[in-house]
């Protein structure tokens, strides 16, 4: 997002306000660009991603290291960051809930996703 932000505001040049120049503030920016937040394309992405994986074969590898568990012993500290922590966190956040019985049928999954989007524009 920061990234983004800077880009924007090497398109799109400081205004000059009363005698002095400053950067173009962020709904500025936002409202000239008129393009989806690159944040929420990359949140839905995931969502659109965990309904292809929860409805595959138990037998194609992607499913497998999705639901897989290692063995061993894990190592000291925090424990690693998976994606699907990042995926339950986005829907947390939209108010989601039992969200591998409506990944697993199909329309279900997209109009969840659907009203995902519908909020995430929102915000």
């Amino acid at each position: 997002m920061t990234w983004e932000r800077k880009i924007l505001r090497n398109i799109y040049v400081p205004t000059k306000e009363n005698g002095q120049w400053r950067i173009k503030w962020n709904d500025e920016l936002m409202t000239k660009y008129k393009a989806p937040d690159i944040v929420n394309v990359i949140k839905i992405g995931r969502l659109e991603w965990l309904g292809r994986v929860v409805r595959m074969n138990a037998t194609r590898s992607v499913k497998k290291i999705f639901e897989g568990k290692s063995e061993g012993r894990s190592c000291r500290g925090r424990p690693r960051l998976r994606r699907i922590n990042d995926v339950e966190e986005v829907l947390r956040e939209l108010g989601v809930r039992r969200w591998r019985t409506k990944a697993l049928e199909r329309e279900e999954c997209a109009s969840t996703i659907k009203e995902a989007k519908a909020k995430l524009k929102g915000s």
